[in-house]
């Protein structure tokens, strides 16, 4: 078995994929270089929806060359930014949005995901996700638009209504380098 805490992007997508079933809708809000586009749409099987968000056609093209490769067509990609996602999704269905924040690995470390949108983003998950649904957000500080991100997205997420929703964060404390840490949000 994988140790999952010490691979904190598949342990997000392990919690992730629970909340998931086949014939489901789900969003990649930054799809990078597909990784968990790929995940999404081997869970929702052929009769769900996968859709893909990223700002960069890099990243559109290796999710497409990904997602090729291993057969999967249930996808849309899209280039526009996660805090458009509504526009595309109605209100109340998806199972499933995650973010995986910071900049495209091997891409231009210019170009990083930051605070306002990524809170706009947000909130647009949250219109987007299901009653029972999840959002998942893997942060990233080891940079310095990622720690102000980390700190107005943990800010934003303390503040969510309990009336509501649930949310947790996980943090491996006792690492160094800044290794992503996972915030999960639960719709009731």
């Amino acid at each position: 078995m994988t140790n999952l805490i010490t691979k904190t992007t598949e342990l997000a997508m392990s919690v992730t994929l629970a909340y998931i079933k086949p014939g489901d809708t789900v969003v990649d809000a930054t799809c990078g270089s597909g990784q968990d586009t790929v995940a999404l749409a081997r869970a929702v099987g052929e009769e769900g929806h996968v859709f893909a968000f990223d700002i960069q056609k890099k990243a559109l093209l290796l999710t497409e060359a990904r997602l090729h490769s291993h057969g999967y067509t249930n996808v849309k990609l899209v280039m526009q930014s996660f805090a458009e996602m509504s526009g595309h999704i109605p209100a109340n269905s998806a199972a499933a949005v995650v973010f995986n924040l910071g900049y495209l690995p091997g891409g231009d470390h210019s170009i990083t995901t930051v605070a306002g949108t990524t809170l706009a983003g947000l909130d647009a998950a949250l219109r987007t996700v299901r009653p029972g649904g999840i959002v998942t957000v893997v942060l990233y500080d080891g940079h310095d638009e990622g720690r102000e991100e980390k700190q107005r997205v943990l800010e934003w997420a303390e503040a969510l209504d309990p009336g509501r929703y649930h949310a947790a964060f996980v943090s491996l404390i006792n690492q160094q380098n800044h290794p992503p840490e996972i915030l999960w949000i639960t719709k009731k």
